[in-house]
């Protein structure tokens, strides 16, 4: 028996497999790619035989290469640390196992020249395809993916300058069902509260949607809407938008609580003029912990509070959402960079996905 420890042992190589068959590497590689036909019965049991006893693992990545196909994809990820992206990733990644490919995961941090960077890395390691969720990319940095190069799709947000697949949420109809039942509970006055939107579609076409519905409003009685810009990433910028609303929600007369409680229906006092839209899960999150710091346990008095997403913690409080298909929206993309891998030539598809209202206490009159 061998004394030499497993972990220094030397990985047999295609040529010791060929040593130990007595035949050349060009039988072996004729047998590993499963061309088994043009080698005789004896060959082949000489060639397996040898193949168990040195317990050889062919080299998937070097022999996808040689023949131009190594079932990599990347997947460029903006924010890993949103629960958004981490149920997007169960999607893909469940797609990549039943059609037999790899992601390779690359997250940028909300940094751009991270964004950049990896771009080029993936396409350093020769990957199959690419599924982007970038934050701000530029052009000249996506010159080696989509439009004739490697094939890409698109996850939530488009990029200026890439012309690829796109999967994601029907963002225009979401801001506009979340803005339309706000409207419909009777609040008079509604903040929708997003990150920096100038660099990001999927933002853009939410606050647009919310200022479109907030204008077309007609009678009388109309409720107030706002714009708040909340930069995750800057914590000086967070605390000032915050004394923002917090001075509005301050100035907000609240109904007496014995009042409010005793009176009809038709004739008591709106305690809770104010409602907030977050554009999504992470700025939901902040807004959640400050008014309750600010307010206490009891903060739903005060502020309604209404997101796009539905993390598990919004159940816990009882806040309403409009939950996202995350499972589908990574599957579909997948599927379709497949597709685009396997010689799909279509023009450039755009699969947008309807959200769901789950309506819970936060927004009840």
């Amino acid at each position: 028996m061998s004394s030499t420890p497993l972990a220094a042992r030397r990985r047999a190589t295609i040529t010791d497999v060929a040593r130990e068959a007595g035949t050349g590497k060009t039988s072996i590689s004729r047998y590993l790619n499963g061309e088994t036909s043009v080698l005789s019965p004896e060959l082949r049991a000489r060639i397996e035989a040898a193949i168990e006893r040195l317990d050889y693992q062919p080299n998937q990545m070097a022999r996808g290469l040689k023949r131009g196909r190594n079932r990599l994809i990347g997947m460029l990820l903006a924010d890993l640390t949103n629960p958004y992206t981490v149920e997007v990733l169960q999607g893909v990644e469940a797609a990549c196992h039943a059609l037999g490919l790899m992601p390779l995961i690359c997250h940028a941090a909300n940094e751009v020249e991270m964004e950049r960077r990896y771009l080029q890395l993936l396409t350093t390691y020769r990957v199959e395809g690419v599924i982007v969720n970038a934050l701000g990319v530029r052009e000249e940095t996506l010159r080696p993916v989509g439009g004739g190069g490697i094939p890409a799709v698109l996850v939530d947000r488009s990029v200026d300058g890439l012309t690829a697949d796109m999967v994601g949420l029907d963002n225009r109809a979401a801001a506009e069902l979340g803005t339309r039942h706000l409207l419909d509970a009777g609040f008079d006055e509604i903040w929708f509260v997003v990150q920096p939107f100038e660099q990001v579609s999927s933002r853009q076409v939410r606050e647009t949607a919310f200022r479109e519905v907030m204008s077309a409003q007609t009678g009388g009685g109309m409720a107030r809407g706002r714009t708040l810009v909340l930069d995750l990433a800057d914590p000086r910028e967070v605390e000032r938008s915050l004394c923002t609303l917090d001075r509005t929600i301050d100035a907000t007369p609240r109904a007496p609580a014995d009042a409010a409680r005793h009176a009809g229906a038709d004739t008591a006092p709106k305690a809770r003029p104010v409602a907030l839209f977050a554009a999504n899960a992470p700025v939901a999150l902040c807004l959640a912990l400050h008014l309750k710091a600010r307010y206490g346990d009891d903060w739903q008095t005060r502020v309604a509070l209404l997101s796009i997403d539905d993390p598990e913690w919004a159940e816990l409080t009882g806040v309403t959402t409009i939950r996202q298909p995350t499972y589908e929206i990574g599957y579909r993309a997948v599927e379709l960079l497949h597709e685009r891998i396997e010689g799909v030539q279509t023009s450039a598809r755009d699969y947008l996905l309807p959200g769901e209202l789950i309506v819970r206490a936060s927004t009840s009159r």
